[in-house]
């Protein structure tokens, strides 16, 4: 009983997310601010072009959060996945 609770405990050690966090991180150039979304306005959605990694040159829409300006540089931690589009031009909580 005692062997088979180790081997549990030896496989559980690293959790299967636990090397896309620590992964490597790619920079993102803000090119565009496409608007405001989220329950209050408080995300920014932005359009932003990959420097580096596998998804080079490649433009892609994420939602950030926090002050962000065009020109800025985002680290991404994952390319793979893309921003919903804003459906409507007037957003809740935007004051523009």
């Amino acid at each position: 009983m005692a062997k088979t609770q180790q081997k549990k405990q030896v496989q559980g050690q690293a959790s299967k997310g636990s090397d896309k966090i620590l992964g490597e991180t790619v920079p993102a150039v803000v090119q565009e601010l496409v608007g405001r979304t989220g329950f209050r306005g408080e995300i920014t959605q932005v359009k932003c072009l990959v420097q580096e990694g596998r998804d080079k040159g490649r433009s892609m829409r994420r939602n950030v959060k926090g002050p962000i300006r065009i020109g800025d540089i985002l680290m991404l931690r994952e390319t793979e996945i893309e921003a919903r589009r804003i459906k409507s031009k007037v957003t809740k909580g935007a004051y523009s």
